[in-house]
């Protein structure tokens, strides 16, 4: 099927560090370690980027993109933009990357993701204490967690269209079936329906098995303009359609005040960048979902419009998702399997897969990815595509 909308850029370059359960390597480090990769990747020197996009809430904490440029010794930054959050930030990151190479504003853009949650105390769960409606409402009544928040969501779908436990584990095993075809994914031991439902219950109806990683590790992409791209070594991936969503919620009451429950903007996100990209979810090859939890996988699912409302459960069945299905998902492991680089590797795997460089986990003929990023209240949703 013919693109319909002129490509502006395309992800050049790609590089990731080891993912581990804990590292002793400073973030900076790990970050500096991926985007030097990422940009040797794509035959360019430091020297070469001038324009830095990274999520809104983390990374300008723990990296910010002037100590990460001084570290990488890139000279002056013409362009550095903070977008959505989390997840949604690193998968949204073309979107503001091609506002400026499209304005002239930079010619290179890094994006970065890193993250020290296995090392760092208090890990993921240290953030919703820094939010006083948590602390003071909920938190007392012992609503805390992501696990306990995401099981609600799951709790919720099972009431409203049903939810067996062999219908999640189909989400988790193909996630590993997946992870086993992946050299550098952190879980790859294979995973059976009586390991899933020996895995302990951590939050009613989620098992350990339903729950991401954590994990130490960076990741990072270079994107330019398409036409530089193809003067650089790497086969270009177009960047053919971006879409951002958000809710008109705050972090802080996206799991208790969030309407309609469950759901996440991925129903708008996904249409706007398959529109953009003049193509539909039957075109899509492989699909890279943000999966901090088995249940955003069947959201997305829906809500991306690859089955109906209230079908993904019975969708999942028979290994549709898994390799050699007909919709491959998460073709590294995901958050489930891989690593927790929140939409950063999701990206590079789509990259990998389109540049036909996954060896046993490639897709034969994948021509197109649909990436998800999650952020609460934030999603987005990027579409790639290989270069005629």
């Amino acid at each position: 099927m013919p693109y319909s909308k002129p490509v502006v850029i395309a992800i050049a370059g790609i590089g990731s560090t080891e993912h581990v359960r804990r590292s002793s390597r400073p973030i900076l480090d790990l970050i500096v370690d991926a985007s030097l990769r990422a940009i040797a990747d794509a035959g360019l020197r430091p020297t070469d980027i001038d324009g830095i996009v990274t999520d809104v809430s983390y990374m300008p904490l723990r990296a910010p993109a002037d100590e990460v440029a001084r570290a990488l010794g890139i000279g002056e930054r013409c362009f550095t933009a903070h977008g959505l959050v989390g997840g949604a930030g690193v998968v949204g990151a073309p979107h503001l990357a091609e506002l400026a190479i499209r304005s002239g504003q930079a010619r290179h853009v890094l994006s970065y993701y890193g993250a020290d949650f296995g090392s760092a105390p208090g890990g993921p769960y240290a953030f919703p204490v820094a939010l006083d409606a948590k602390v003071g409402i909920e938190m007392p009544f012992g609503w805390y967690g992501q696990p306990l928040y995401f099981a609600s969501m799951a709790q919720r779908y099972k009431h409203e269209f049903g939810l067996t436990p062999e219908q999640q584990a189909e989400v988790a095993i193909a996630a590993r079936a997946h992870a086993a075809r992946t050299p550098d994914a952190m879980r790859r031991q294979p995973l059976s329906l009586d390991g899933y439902l020996a895995s302990p219950m951590v939050a009613e109806p989620f098992r350990s098995l339903d729950c991401s990683l954590i994990s130490d590790g960076a990741t990072a992409f270079v994107m330019t303009s398409a036409e530089r791209a193809r003067e650089l070594p790497q086969r270009p991936v177009l960047v053919a359609g971006i879409g951002v969503a958000s809710v008109a919620e705050t972090q802080a009451g996206y799991f208790t005040q969030h309407n309609p429950y469950p759901a996440t903007p991925a129903s708008r996100s996904a249409p706007r960048a398959l529109a953009q990209a003049g193509l539909t979810p039957a075109d899509v090859d492989v699909v890279e979902f943000y999966d901090c939890f088995t249940i955003t996988t069947l959201l997305q699912l829906e809500e991306c419009g690859f089955c109906g409302r209230g079908e993904a459960s019975s969708f999942v069945e028979g290994g549709r998702i898994g390799p050699g299905g007909s919709l491959p998902v998460n073709t590294h492991g995901g958050l489930l399997s891989h690593s927790y680089m929140v939409g950063a590797e999701h990206v590079t795997e789509a990259v990998r897969q389109l540049r036909g460089d996954r060896g046993e986990g490639q897709v034969e003929g994948a021509e197109v990815a649909l990436v998800t990023g999650l952020g609460v209240p934030d999603h987005a949703t990027l579409v790639l595509t290989v270069d005629r």
